[in-house]
């Protein structure tokens, strides 16, 4: 059985490198199965936990969320109603549906993150193109449903869909997780059975990890560090293709 402390640890890895790379879950999830949670108890726990990953991202961001409101309230309400929905899926049938498609929808995210853009005019804005919104959607489903690198396949589309750098598209990412993650989180309270004891230490460590982050992604050089989610992103990919063929 894991303990306390080691469970705050975990948090705080799983912090840096869900606001970071949008991989949360893949220090997340295990520790919570290592403290003998189901895999299903271990989903709805982490979605609960990790409320706060977004709370400590957002609130670490706002130098690039500056201006971005109406995009994020937009893109917002798509990927909460796509959450909602996600979240209730997993309530209702097996969480095992999805586990032979997710690793391609992640191999190919991962990979699109290193998709160079052509340089652009700064002073020309250009409006969203139409299927960001309904990709969005599709990602929220997915990320209240099975949630494993939702992250990847939002900034990936961030990246391309839109005119952002890559740490604005990162802030973008996290403020839009944090809103699906959330309304997925109530649903779980109310209707699912959340483990506090092993949700409150997770919690902690994610808020402090999640707070982090977005300093390293604001500091840090934009192609090394695309280099370094997409690899993570390839592994995980690697790894849950293994488990499901």
């Amino acid at each position: 059985m894991i303990s306390v402390s080691l469970l705050v640890l975990a948090g705080i890895g799983a912090g840096l490198t869900g606001s970071i790379a949008g991989l949360a879950s893949l220090v997340s999830y295990p520790a919570l199965l290592a403290t003998g949670l189901s895999p299903v108890a271990a989903n709805v726990t982490n979605t609960v936990s990790l409320v706060f990953n977004g709370a400590g991202s957002v609130s670490a961001s706002r130098p690039e969320l500056t201006g971005q409101r109406t995009r994020l309230l937009r893109l917002g309400i798509v990927a909460v109603l796509g959450g909602a929905l996600g979240g209730a899926l997993l309530l209702l049938t097996p969480a095992d549906a999805f586990s032979r498609v997710v690793p391609a929808l992640i191999l190919l995210a991962s990979l699109a993150v290193l998709i160079p853009r052509p340089p652009r005019d700064p002073d020309i804005v250009h409006a969203d193109p139409r299927w960001l919104l309904a990709t969005v959607f599709g990602i929220g489903i997915y990320g209240g449903y099975f949630g494993a690198a939702a992250g990847v396949l939002l900034l990936a589309c961030l990246l391309i869909g839109t005119d952002e750098s890559l740490a604005h598209a990162t802030a973008l990412k996290n403020a839009i997780l944090a809103m699906a993650n959330a309304v997925a989180a109530i649903a779980f309270t109310v209707f699912g059975h959340v483990h506090w004891s092993a949700a409150i230490p997770l919690a902690a460590g994610l808020f402090v990890g999640g707070r982090v982050g977005p300093i390293v992604v604001r500091k840090a050089p934009a192609g090394p560090l695309r280099v370094i989610i997409s690899v993570a992103g390839v592994c995980l990919a690697i790894k849950l293709g293994l488990a499901a063929y």
